[in-house]
Protein backbone atom coordinates (compact mmCIF):
# COMPACT_ATOMS: atom_id res chain seq x y z
CA UNK A 1 0.00 0.00 0.00
CA UNK A 2 2.92 2.26 0.69
CA UNK A 3 3.58 5.11 -2.25
CA UNK A 4 6.65 6.78 -2.26
CA UNK A 5 6.30 11.04 -2.07
CA UNK A 6 3.11 10.79 -0.09
CA UNK A 7 2.88 10.76 3.50
CA UNK A 8 1.57 7.52 4.82
CA UNK A 9 -1.55 9.01 7.02
CA UNK A 10 -2.96 10.77 3.68
CA UNK A 11 -2.82 7.21 2.12
CA UNK A 12 -4.53 5.49 5.60
CA UNK A 13 -7.44 7.86 4.97
CA UNK A 14 -7.55 7.60 1.00
CA UNK A 15 -7.49 3.88 1.89
CA UNK A 16 -11.03 4.34 4.69
CA UNK A 17 -12.38 6.59 2.49
CA UNK A 18 -11.94 3.83 -0.76
CA UNK A 19 -13.51 1.42 1.66
CA UNK A 20 -16.40 3.83 2.35
CA UNK A 21 -17.24 4.45 -1.27
CA UNK A 22 -16.34 0.82 -2.35
CA UNK A 23 -19.15 -0.38 0.56
CA UNK A 24 -17.28 -2.65 2.42
CA UNK A 25 -17.10 -0.43 4.82
CA UNK A 26 -21.01 0.67 5.68
CA UNK A 27 -22.36 4.07 7.60
CA UNK A 28 -22.54 2.90 11.10
CA UNK A 29 -19.95 0.66 10.77
CA UNK A 30 -16.83 0.29 13.57
CA UNK A 31 -14.30 1.79 11.63
CA UNK A 32 -10.36 -0.05 11.88
CA UNK A 33 -9.14 1.63 15.30
CA UNK A 34 -5.44 3.38 15.06
CA UNK A 35 -3.62 0.56 16.49
CA UNK A 36 -5.19 -2.14 14.53
CA UNK A 37 -3.97 0.07 11.18
CA UNK A 38 -0.59 0.71 12.53
CA UNK A 39 0.00 -2.65 13.17
CA UNK A 40 -1.36 -3.81 9.83
CA UNK A 41 0.46 -1.71 7.70
CA UNK A 42 3.53 -1.39 10.05
CA UNK A 43 3.79 2.15 11.36
CA UNK A 44 3.62 3.84 14.22
CA UNK A 45 0.01 4.75 16.09
CA UNK A 46 0.60 8.51 15.82
CA UNK A 47 0.91 8.19 12.04
CA UNK A 48 -2.22 6.10 11.80
CA UNK A 49 -4.02 8.81 14.10
CA UNK A 50 -3.29 11.31 11.75
CA UNK A 51 -4.84 9.78 9.42
CA UNK A 52 -8.12 9.06 11.05
CA UNK A 53 -7.95 12.54 12.29
CA UNK A 54 -8.34 13.61 8.70
CA UNK A 55 -11.49 12.00 8.60
CA UNK A 56 -13.09 13.25 11.62
CA UNK A 57 -12.45 16.78 10.47
CA UNK A 58 -14.07 15.68 7.73
CA UNK A 59 -17.17 14.48 9.71
CA UNK A 60 -16.50 10.90 7.52
CA UNK A 61 -15.63 9.02 10.41
CA UNK A 62 -17.17 10.09 14.49
CA UNK A 63 -15.68 8.82 17.21
CA UNK A 64 -17.83 7.28 19.61
CA UNK A 65 -16.18 7.60 23.67
CA UNK A 66 -15.14 4.13 25.09
CA UNK A 67 -16.66 2.26 21.50
CA UNK A 68 -13.69 3.82 18.68
CA UNK A 69 -14.47 5.47 15.84
CA UNK A 70 -17.52 4.70 13.34
CA UNK A 71 -18.74 5.64 9.56
CA UNK A 72 -20.48 8.73 9.56
CA UNK A 73 -24.08 8.59 8.59
CA UNK A 74 -23.79 10.64 5.40
CA UNK A 75 -20.21 9.99 4.61
CA UNK A 76 -20.53 8.53 0.93
CA UNK A 77 -22.63 10.89 0.42
CA UNK A 78 -19.84 13.74 1.15
CA UNK A 79 -17.34 11.34 -0.16
CA UNK A 80 -18.77 11.54 -3.43
CA UNK A 81 -19.53 15.05 -3.24
CA UNK A 82 -16.08 15.81 -3.05
CA UNK A 83 -15.00 13.82 -5.48
CA UNK A 84 -16.91 15.38 -7.49
CA UNK A 85 -15.97 18.61 -7.06
CA UNK A 86 -12.60 18.39 -7.05
CA UNK A 87 -13.30 15.94 -10.59
CA UNK A 88 -14.22 18.95 -12.60
CA UNK A 89 -11.82 21.08 -10.58
CA UNK A 90 -8.96 19.48 -11.64
CA UNK A 91 -10.56 17.87 -15.03
CA UNK A 92 -13.25 20.01 -16.34
CA UNK A 93 -12.11 23.18 -15.75
CA UNK A 94 -9.28 23.18 -17.03
CA UNK A 95 -10.37 21.35 -20.47
CA UNK A 96 -13.10 23.59 -20.72
CA UNK A 97 -10.41 26.56 -20.39
CA UNK A 98 -8.10 25.06 -23.40
CA UNK A 99 -11.38 24.68 -25.38
CA UNK A 100 -11.92 28.41 -25.12
CA UNK A 101 -8.65 29.17 -25.74
CA UNK A 102 -8.69 26.92 -29.23
CA UNK A 103 -11.85 27.94 -30.23
CA UNK A 104 -13.83 25.32 -29.50
CA UNK A 105 -17.68 25.40 -28.76
CA UNK A 106 -19.01 23.86 -25.54
CA UNK A 107 -21.30 21.58 -27.69
CA UNK A 108 -18.62 20.62 -29.69
CA UNK A 109 -16.74 19.76 -26.59
CA UNK A 110 -19.82 17.56 -25.35
CA UNK A 111 -20.10 16.16 -28.83
CA UNK A 112 -16.18 14.85 -28.32
CA UNK A 113 -16.80 13.27 -25.00
CA UNK A 114 -19.68 11.43 -25.97
CA UNK A 115 -17.83 10.17 -28.97
CA UNK A 116 -15.34 8.94 -26.29
CA UNK A 117 -17.63 7.33 -24.56
CA UNK A 118 -18.69 5.68 -26.91
CA UNK A 119 -15.42 4.41 -27.94
CA UNK A 120 -14.78 3.26 -24.25
CA UNK A 121 -17.93 1.47 -24.12
CA UNK A 122 -16.96 -0.41 -27.43
CA UNK A 123 -13.84 -1.09 -26.26
CA UNK A 124 -15.00 -2.89 -23.07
Amino acid sequence: MVEEGRPLFVQIAEEIEASVLDGSLAEGERAPSTNELAAFHRINPATAAKGINLLVDREILIKRRGLGMFVAEGAAQRLRAERQQSFADHYLTPMLAEARHIGLPVESVIELLRERVHQSSNNE
